[in-house]
């Protein structure tokens, strides 16, 4: 096949060379129009409570200050909840529900007054109590945000009963900060009628546009959203924009001007949601080869004071909570409970990863019981194939290859050999110890509701031969466009650089999904292509027509029509002469998928991703610092179509996962305020932190047996989960002070107080 604008090439992410030399265009990089206002958000400084006085007038009394915003002055409908679920408010009536959630937003000349006017507002509100932690929200009777699920198969007494051994235990999960290098931001510009366009850092165009619509009461198509480019995502902006959109999007309207809106890190931290926190309790039976017999477990999740995405999140934890294992009898449960936080919301892996670390907690319990290595226990509990194969939610896994995959990292990385020598290491005691493990990860694809999955693309050819695509994905760096394009260039055998990408946009592709659940490329580039065999099909046709029943190749630039060939130029340019359409807009829907979440059944997953990480590391048992030195990742991405940035998404979702389970831990006071709320005081992995020796490769042999774009397979999210092999290293290295007799059971993440403190419980 050509390589001419070929999938499965290194070819260079299409911003790369903007971005670093900083001429890619963010929002806030839109030349502002004569007349532009900037909005700042009010914040409460009490957790819970009851607004007795809103006092705005020394607010309003700042020189530069146009006006304000409060819930009175919503035309529409006041809530910008993700799922409708009138919980979730622009500004509250009288009832605030955590401590930095916004009550008014400053209109004003500059940002940097509209930032000081806010301060100066005076709020009298009656505290009530609060409650901060799931556990605590449980026994205050607190309610669950959104509708609990159970997924269950087999009969977990019987059992429970028939397993020799049985462990029972807790794991605290911690959240996560989005950490996007762009913060969030929205420009809204007003237009004639009720029509208004926003520019908007956003994950999910369709929605903030859904929800703009209904605050502002209007009809969607009066609202239009667009994005060109976001400075990271990570699930953090596919609900919590709405807010921001909505607030640029009403002022901009009340005084007929541009309007910004962008907070400041502080601000964007404290008053926009997280990963969820979870307190995992299991109960898990084995017998004596390690082989487990029964599981059950309850996901306590802290949500906040609304549902956002609080329930597919919580749905997601327990749908992966088997990662890579059979579970013979089976009963989990989710608590998404109510906290008085911020509202908890998307973030990379949706819930899935802290399903994912409990079932890899239960691995470990059950290797340092019965004294064998966790590797062993992982391999004897993996799905099999004809066998052993129904997940807790009734799916059956068909593409299984694990088995392979892991075998070949275990080979590569030197596992046995390596572990065996930290053991004897350790044997000899010291201040620094060692430790090792090599985890799984078996990843769902596909959104668990259902009718996110599908997606639209609007291609035009020109007469000039030049493409251009636009499709209702978004790019925040992950190189969805590039695909896309390589995609585009392949269908017409034409070069990479023929084919231009625009900006995402409501009123070129409607009804968008979030690009999110790692379904970016495999929804938008299917639709893409079928909007490509659309045209290819009319030219067929013409050429059948003019020519006679002539085969018709697109490849290197050049359209063959039999024994004729044509420069791809000239080609359209007949066409255009002869009135064909080269214009096409393509769908498409994922197959084969349903589920039924009151009954727990279904097949929510088009098909699963596959990956394995080896990490080594070494800790201090006198200050609970370490360091990773070693990871060999082996992931499978199907038929990879661009492996440059296929390999960039794996590394760098590992290093992510690795933050999230070692260095990165939000801390609210009793007050109920977020004190990790900047990078001052939030730490993510720096470049000092990655592992000293990374090998990360792409299991090449790897094809997805399903009908996929080009056979490829999703890799946004499931590498994420492979930072939990430093997770259980660290785990390995603690267990050594007491010569692995027992389970460190750390919590998330393990940070240096909590290595240290596991150190010295297990010496005693």
């Amino acid at each position: 096949m050509s390589k001419f604008g070929h999938t499965g090439t290194d070819a260079k992410h299409d911003s790369a060379i903007k971005q670093v030399t900083g001429r890619a265009d963010y929002t806030d990089d839109i030349p502002e129009p004569i007349g532009t206002l900037h909005a700042y958000l009010g914040c409460s400084k009490v957790a819970h409570g009851t607004i007795r006085a809103l006092d705005l007038s020394a607010v309003l009394a700042c020189e530069g200050v146009v006006g304000v915003l409060t819930a009175a002055d919503i035309p529409g409908i006041n809530d910008v909840s993700a799922v409708h679920a009138g919980d979730e408010p622009v500004f509250p009536d009288t009832t605030v529900e955590f401590h930095g959630q916004p009550l008014f937003a400053v209109i004003a000349e500059s940002r940097d007054i509209a930032r000081r006017a806010a301060e100066l507002a005076r709020v009298e509100i009656d505290a009530l109590p609060h409650v901060l932690e799931p556990l605590e929200a449980i026994a205050a009777g607190y309610p669950d945000v959104t509708a609990p699920m159970t997924l269950q198969r087999g009969d977990v007494k019987a059992g429970f009963e028939e397993a020799a051994h049985h462990i029972k235990g807790r794991m605290a999960i911690g959240g996560q900060d989005h950490m996007y290098l762009e913060g969030h931001i929205s420009f809204a510009m007003p237009a004639e009628d009720d029509d208004v366009v926003i520019y908007a850092s956003t994950q999910h165009p369709t929605e903030a546009q859904v929800i703009v619509a209904q605050v502002l009461g209007v009809a969607a198509h009066s609202v239009v959203v667009k994005v060109r480019r976001m400075g990271g995502g990570f699930g953090g902006k596919e609900s919590q924009m709405n807010l921001f959109a909505a607030v640029a999007a009403m002022a901009a309207k009340k005084w007929n001007r541009p309007v910004k809106i962008r907070p400041d890190r502080d601000q964007d931290m404290t008053a926009t949601g997280k990963r969820h926190d979870f307190v995992a309790d299991y109960d898990v039976g084995f017998d004596a080869d390690g082989r487990i017999e029964a599981v059950e477990g309850q996901w306590a999740a802290r949500c906040g004071f609304a549902a956002d995405l609080s329930g597919p999140v919580t749905d997601r934890a327990l749908f992966h909570a088997d990662n890579a294992y059979f579970y013979p009898h089976v009963r989990i449960s989710s608590r998404p409970m109510k906290t008085n936080t911020v509202s908890n919301t998307a973030f990379r892996g949706f819930g899935g990863p802290q399903g994912v670390i409990v079932a890899e907690r239960m691995i470990e319990e059950i290797a340092y019981k019965l004294g064998k290595d966790p590797l062993d226990i992982r391999k004897a509990n993996f799905y099999g194939i004809g066998e052993r194969n129904v997940t807790p939610y009734h799916q059956t896994v068909e593409d299984n290859i694990l088995e392979r995959l892991v075998g070949e990292l275990e080979e590569t990385s030197d596992y046995r050999k390596r572990r065996a020598d930290i053991i004897v290491h350790n044997a000899k005691g010291g201040i620094i110890r060692r430790g090792i493990a090599l985890t799984p990860v078996k990843f769902g694809i596909s959104f668990t509701a259902t009718w996110y999955n599908q997606a639209g693309a609007l291609l035009h050819v020109y007469k000039d031969g030049s493409l251009m695509i636009n499709h209702g994905g978004t790019e925040m760096g992950q190189g969805l466009n590039t695909k896309v394009a390589q995609i585009v260039a392949e269908a017409f055998g034409v070069a990479l650089e023929a084919v231009k990408i625009t900006s995402t946009a409501t009123d070129k592709v409607p009804n968008t999904s979030a690009t999110a659940a790692s379904s970016g490329t495999d929804l938008n580039g299917m639709a893409a292509l079928d909007a490509c065999e659309q045209i290819k099909a009319r030219l067929t046709e013409y050429a059948r027509e003019k020519w006679g029943e002539v085969a018709l190749e697109f490849a290197d630039g050049q359209v063959s029509v039999g024994d004729r060939v044509f420069a791809f130029k000239e080609f359209i340019a007949g066409a255009y002469m002869d009135r064909v359409q080269l214009s096409a807009a393509g769908f498409y829907k994922t197959p084969e998928i349903h589920w039924d979440r009151a009954t727990g059944k279904g097949q929510p997953f088009f098909y699963f991703a596959y990956g394995a990480s080896c990490s080594e590391v070494e800790i201090d048992t006198l200050t609970g610092e370490y360091r990773v030195t070693r990871a060999d990742v082996l992931h499978d991405v199907g038929r990879s179509l661009n492996p440059a940035i296929d390999r960039g998404q794996v590394e760098g979702a590992f290093i992510q996962g690795m933050g999230w389970l070692t260095t990165e831990e939000l801390w609210w006071d009793d007050k109920g305020a977020l004190r990790t709320h900047a990078p001052s005081t939030y730490k993510i992995p720096l470049a000092s932190d990655k592992p000293r020796a990374f090998n990360v490769r792409l299991a090449e042999w790897s094809e997805n047996p399903k009908r996929t774009i080009k056979r490829s397979k999703a890799v946004g999210e499931p590498p994420f989960m492979l930072g939990i092999s430093v997770f259980e290293a660290i785990g390995h290295a603690v267990a050594s002070v007491a010569d692995y007799a027992e389970c460190p059971r750390l919590d998330a993440p393990a940070t240096p107080e909590r290595v240290l403190m596991a150190v010295e419980r297990l010496k005693k």
